[in-house]
C-alpha cells in the first residue's frame, strides 16, 4: 500500500501529497489522519496522511519511518475541512492541519550528533571523542550554544564521516500519569502484618489501617499524592509495596482545571420570546436541516439558556454540540454554566491551560468521553464526529478571526462544518456585527429577536456627559463629577460598579512640553505606554521596554510629561478621591498569570471589591448581581482609529458594558463619558437603538463602497528596507490591475496608520470587489511568485475579509 502525506512544512514547492511506501509492518495500522515521520530530502519530517492507495505513478518510493499517532488525530471531515480552509484562505494545507491540533501536538525537530567510528575519533580528536563519551547522541543546538568554537572541528569529522547528525522528530504531547494505590492481599493478611510490625513502624502501621476492609472494594485506589496530602508516608507506602502488601499502578488521568468549583444547576422556565426563538432551532436539530440563526437579543435577554436548552436537545440525540465564546479566558462564568448543566459532559479549550489541558481537553473530544465543546476560537476544529449544533456566542467578536496564517473566520468554518452534518448554526449578539444583520435582512440568516430583559427588567437609564463641557468649568480629573458622585453614592449603599477603559498602563505617551519630542519605540512607529510599577515605558507591538527618562532625550530639559490615561492612572485616582473604595484593576497586565481571570472576579463576585475597573475584558459576559453602576470613561478612545469599523466597534463596546448593569433585583444606571457626545455611535449606544446605528451606519458604508456591500482582500508587506516593501507593493497592484476586471477596485500602495514594527517597514494595498472570479488564482500565483523567489526576507501576507486594517 501508498500512503499520500503532506510534509510539514509550509512553503509553496512542497504544499502537495507525496507518495511513500507503508512497510509490511505497519500495512494495517497506517490511516488517512494520523501523522508519521517520513524521510525528506537528507532529514527526517513529520507528514499527514491524508489517503491510502495501492499504485503510485512513481517507481522508487521511499518508505515511512514511523507512526506518531495510535489513532488518527484528524477525522475524514477536517482533513476535507483542512483542504478546503487552505483554499479559501491561500495558506499552505499542513498550516491548515497544523491549525485544528492543539499546541501541545506540534512537532519539535532537534538535530543530534552521533559517534560512527569511536576509536578514530579517538585517534583523530581526543579532546572531542572525550565530550561524546557521556551519551552517544548530543544535541546540535545545545553544542552550537554553549560549545561554537568546536563546530569546525565538529564540521570536519562529519565530512570524514567520523560522526553523523541525526534529525530526531519530538511529538511534545505527554499524558499525564499518576500512581494509585490499592491492596494487593486480603484485608485478613494486612491485619496479620499490622500484628506483627514494630513500635517504631508506627507509618506503615497508619496506611495498613487506611487499607483494611477496603482489600474487598476494587473502586478504593487513591492516587499516591493523596495519601501524601492527608499525612501518610510515601516512603512507608513504597516499602508495602516492596512487601507485596500493596499494589502500585501507574494510570493515565486526564487534568481538569474545573474539578473543584462547578455547582449542579437546573433549566429555567422560559419566557415567550425565549420559546419564540427556540422553536426554529429545535425543528432545525429535529428534521437534521441546516440553517443558520442570527439570534440579536438585548444586554441580560437570556440568550445562554436559549443555549443550554438547545444543547440538551442535542445530548437527547445522541449527537455533539460546539460553544464558542470570545477568548478573554473564556469569561468564567460562562464556562461554569455550561459545567453546571452538563457536568463531566463538556471539554473546555482556552488560552488560559496549560499545554497539558489543553491535549488533555482535546483527547477527551477525540475519544467520545464528552459531548460539549466549549472554548474559543480555535474549537471549532473540535474532532466530533456527529455534531448536532454549532453556537457562536457574542458572534460580532473580532477575536473569532486569526490575524496569523490560516486567517480564517470561525463563523466561516462553523458554518462549514454544519453544511456538512446538516445542523443548525446559531449567531447570538445584542450588537450584531453588520454582515451578519445584513445577511439577516436578506433572509439568508433566519432571525430571532428578543427585545426584552428576563423577568422584563428594564435596561440601564444611561446619562452622557460632555467632557469639554467639564474641561470648560476647570475639571481636569479622569472621573465628571457626576460619575463621581455616583461612585460616592454607590459605596454608600454598598453596591457595586464596573469602570470600563479601553488603554492599559499609566498613561499613553510622554512628551517634552519644551521641544515636543515624544519618547518612540525604536523598532516600531509607535510611542511607548508608560507603565507606573516599575517606571517603565513599553511597547504595547513588540514588548520593547525602557526606563522611563526624567529628562529630555532630545534637548535635555526636565520638562517630560504623561499625556493620555490608562487603567493604571485611573487606578491611582481612584485610590487618591476615594481611599475607601476596594478596587480590582483587570487588564493584560494583572491577568498574566494563570487562573487569575477567575481569581479576579471570584473576588468581585464575593463582594470583596467596590469598583472593578478594567479593559474590554470585563465588557461582556459577566453577571453580577450588586452592580447597579458602569462608567464608561472615554467613549471616544476607539472612535477617531483609522479603519472603517470604529464606528460599530464603538458602538458595541458601549452597549456591551453598558449591559452589565442592573441585571437583576437593583436597578441600573450608566455614566457615558465623551469628547464627542454627539456622534451617532455615543448617542445610539446610549438610547440602546441598534436598529438605528445600523441604518445610519449602512448608510456610509454603501456610500464609502465597504462591507457588507463589498468584499475586501488585504495584501500586506514588510520589509527591512522601506524601498524594497514600496517596490514589490507597487508591483503587486500592477499585477492586480492587469488582471481583474474593472467592477473591482484596487487601491494603494499605501504606508498603514503604523509604518512600522519589529524593523519592518509596512506596506499595504487592497482590494474591493463584489463577484471576481480571476481574485483567488491571482492571489495564489502572487504569494507562490514571491515566496519561492524569496526576495530576500520580504513577507506577504494576504487576508481576505479582514478585522484590523492597522
Amino acid at each position: 500500500m501508498i500512503a499520500e502525506v503532506y510534509i510539514d512544512i509550509p512553503a509553496n514547492p512542497v504544499n502537495k501529497p507525496f507518495d511513500y511506501r507503508i512497510p509490511d509492518y505497519l500495512d494495517e495500522v497506517i490511516q488517512p489522519g494520523m501523522r508519521v515521520t517520513v524521510p525528506f530530502g537528507r532529514t527526517r519530517r513529520l507528514g499527514f496522511v491524508t489517503g491510502l492507495k495501492e499504485q503510485s505513478e512513481f517507481k522508487q518510493l521511499r518508505a515511512i519511518d514511523s507512526i506518531e499517532d495510535h489513532a488518527p488525530v484528524l477525522t475524514q471531515e477536517l482533513l476535507d475541512v483542512g483542504l478546503w480552509l487552505a483554499e479559501a484562505t491561500l495558506c499552505a494545507t499542513v498550516t491548515a492541519f497544523q491549525a485544528m491540533l492543539p499546541a501541545a501536538m506540534k512537532a519539535e525537530y532537534k538535530k543530534m550528533l552521533q559517534v560512527e567510528e569511536s576509536e578514530q575519533l579517538k585517534a583523530e580528536d581526543p579532546e572531542l571523542a572525550k565530550i561524546f563519551e557521556t551519551g552517544r547522541q548530543l544535541s546540535w543546538t545545545e553544542i552550537t550554544k554553549n560549545n561554537p568554537e568546536l563546530l569546525k572541528r565538529i564540521n570536519r569529522m562529519l565530512k570524514k564521516g567520523l560522526l553523523s547528525i541525526h534529525q530526531l522528530v519530538q511529538n511534545q504531547a505527554n499524558a499525564k500519569k499518576v500512581i494509585t494505590v490499592s491492596a494487593a492481599v486480603s484485608s485478613e493478611r494486612l491485619k496479620e502484618e499490622v500484628s506483627q510490625l514494630s513500635d517504631r513502624a508506627k507509618r506503615q502501621k497508619e496506611v495498613l489501617n487506611l487499607f483494611i476492609g477496603k482489600s474487598e472494594d476494587a473502586s478504593y485506589k487513591p492516587t499516591m499524592n493523596a495519601l501524601v496530602q492527608n499525612g501518610l508516608s510515601r516512603e512507608a507506602i513504597t516499602r508495602l509495596a516492596d512487601k507485596s502488601l500493596l499494589r502500585l499502578e501507574q494510570i493515565e488521568q486526564f487534568r481538569d482545571p474545573y474539578a473543584n468549583y462547578v455547582q449542579q444547576t437546573q433549566p429555567l422556565d422560559l419566557t415567550d420570546e425565549q420559546h419564540k426563538a427556540l422553536a426554529p432551532i429545535m425543528q432545525s436539530m429535529n428534521t437534521g436541516e441546516h440553517r443558520v440563526f442570527l439570534c440579536h437579543g438585548v444586554t441580560g435577554s437570556g440568550k445562554t439558556e436559549i443555549y443550554l436548552q438547545a444543547i440538551q436537545r442535542v445530548l437527547e440525540l445522541e449527537k455533539q454540540a460546539i460553544v464558542l465564546v470570545p477568548e478573554i479566558s473564556l469569561t468564567p462564568q460562562m464556562v461554569l454554566r455550561f459545567k453546571g448543566r452538563f457536568g463531566d459532559r463538556v471539554a473546555v479549550m482556552h488560552s488560559g491551560l496549560s499545554r497539558g489541558e489543553k491535549y488533555d481537553e482535546w483527547r477527551k473530544i477525540r475519544e467520545g468521553k464528552v459531548q460539549v465543546a466549549v472554548g474559543a476560537r480555535s474549537a471549532v476544529f473540535a474532532p466530533f464526529k456527529k455534531i448536532g449544533l454549532i453556537i457562536i456566542d457574542e458572534e460580532h467578536e473580532s477575536s473569532y478571526k486569526q490575524e496569523d496564517t490560516p486567517r480564517y473566520h470561525a463563523r466561516d468554518v462553523a458554518i462549514h462544518r454544519a453544511k456538512i452534518h446538516h445542523c443548525p448554526v446559531v449567531l447570538g449578539s445584542a450588537t450584531p456585527s453588520l454582515e451578519s444583520f445584513a445577511r439577516a435582512r436578506k433572509k439568508v440568516y433566519t432571525l430571532l429577536t428578543l427585545k426584552e430583559r428576563v423577568n422584563r427588567r428594564p435596561l440601564p437609564s444611561v446619562q452622557v456627559v460632555d467632557l469639554r463641557e467639564e474641561m470648560r468649568e476647570g475639571n481636569h480629573s479622569v472621573f465628571s463629577r457626576l460619575l463621581l458622585e455616583k461612585l460616592k453614592d454607590r459605596l454608600q449603599k454598598k453596591e457595586q460598579t464596573v469602570l470600563f477603559l479601553n488603554r492599559r498602563g499609566y498613561s499613553t505617551f510622554v512628551m517634552c512640553r519644551s521641544c515636543g519630542t515624544v519618547v518612540k519605540c525604536p523598532h516600531c512607529d509607535i510611542s511607548l505606554t508608560y507603565h507606573r510599577a516599575h517606571h517603565l515605558l513599553k511597547c504595547h507591538y513588540c514588548g520593547y521596554e525602557q526606563k522611563a527618562p526624567d529628562t529630555c532625550p532630545t534637548c535635555g530639559s526636565d520638562a517630560m510629561r504623561f499625556f493620555g490615561t490608562g487603567t493604571q492612572k485611573v487606578e491611582a485616582e481612584l485610590n487618591r478621591l476615594l481611599p475607601e473604595a476596594r478596587v480590582i484593576r483587570m487588564d493584560v497586565d494583572t491577568t498574566r498569570q494563570k487562573g487569575s481571570h477567575e481569581k479576579l472576579l471570584r473576588q468581585f463576585g464575593d463582594e470583596k471589591a467596590d469598583i472593578l475597573l478594567g479593559t474590554q475584558m470585563i465588557a461582556k459576559g459577566l453577571d453580577f448581581p450588586k452592580v447597579t453602576l458602569v462608567g464608561v470613561l472615554a467613549a471616544d478612545s476607539l472612535l477617531h482609529l483609522p479603519d472603517f469599523r470604529a464606528s460599530e466597534k464603538t458602538f458595541q463596546l458601549i452597549t456591551q458594558v453598558s449591559g452589565r448593569a442592573g441585571r437583576h433585583r437593583l436597578p441600573g444606571e450608566v455614566v457615558i463619558q465623551s469628547y464627542t457626545p454627539d456622534h451617532y455611535a455615543v448617542s445610539d449606544a446610549a438610547r440602546h437603538d441598534y436598529e438605528g446605528f445600523y441604518q445610519q451606519e449602512m448608510e456610509l458604508r454603501h456610500r464609502g463602497g465597504y462591507p457588507p456591500f463589498f468584499y475586501l482582500a488585504l495584501i500586506s508587506l514588510t520589509h527591512s528596507e522601506p524601498a524594497k516593501a514600496a517596490d514589490a507593493a507597487e508591483r503587486i497592484v500592477s499585477i492586480l490591475k492587469k488582471n481583474l476586471s474593472e467592477a473591482s477596485l484596487v487601491y494603494g500602495p499605501v504606508v498603514p496608520a503604523i509604518s512600522k514594527i519589529k524593523d519592518r517597514y509596512r506596506y499595504q494595498c487592497m482590494v474591493k470587489y463584489k463577484r471576481e472570479p480571476a481574485l483567488i488564482p491571482v492571489l495564489q500565483k502572487i504569494m507562490q511568485h514571491f515566496q519561492e523567489s524569496g526576495k530576500d526576507s520580504l513577507q506577504v501576507s494576504i487576508d481576505l475579509n479582514p478585522v484590523v486594517l492597522m
